[in-house]
């Protein structure tokens, strides 16, 4: 592993507590009848949908780390996807979370431009790390 992947993932690891704090909040909400957070199902989707993508992205995030330094990139490229993959966690989700702040949400705000945002850095970042991999391999 080299040292741009450790620095890497262990920022990355650093962030987990949060989302474990996410979860923390989504039961506490669960279980406290006067939240009102089962009164509102937009807002119980997209806080479960921004808990979940963190987590995932965050896993997904640790592996690119990995498999970054295994591809065949420009250094540029390759900062891309190091730091691409988490951030698009991070713009994702915020999103679903900041778009159904109000508890008496019926739509959600403009914060929802942030998952769209998200979406693309993410796509970007795995399949320029995709192409680096593939571009890596050897002639036959």
């Amino acid at each position: 592993m080299t040292r741009e992947a450790r620095i890497m993932s262990g920022i990355i690891l650093i962030t987990v507590p949060t989302i474990q704090y996410g979860g923390y909040f989504l039961l506490t909400s669960l279980m406290n009848k006067s939240s009102g957070y089962m009164d509102n199902p937009l807002r119980q989707n997209f806080f479960r949908a921004g808990h979940a993508h963190a987590g995932v992205i965050v896993i997904l995030s640790l592996i690119c780390q990995m498999l970054a330094d295994g591809a065949l990139l420009p250094t540029p490229l390759i900062w891309l996807v190091r730091i691409g993959v988490p951030l698009s966690a991070i713009l994702i989700s915020s999103g679903f979370f900041f778009s159904v702040l109000p508890a008496d949400a019926t739509q959600a705000g403009g914060a929802v431009s942030l998952i769209y945002a998200g979406v693309l850095v993410l796509a970007v970042a795995v399949v320029t790390l995709g192409i680096g991999l593939l571009r890596s391999l050897p002639s036959s």
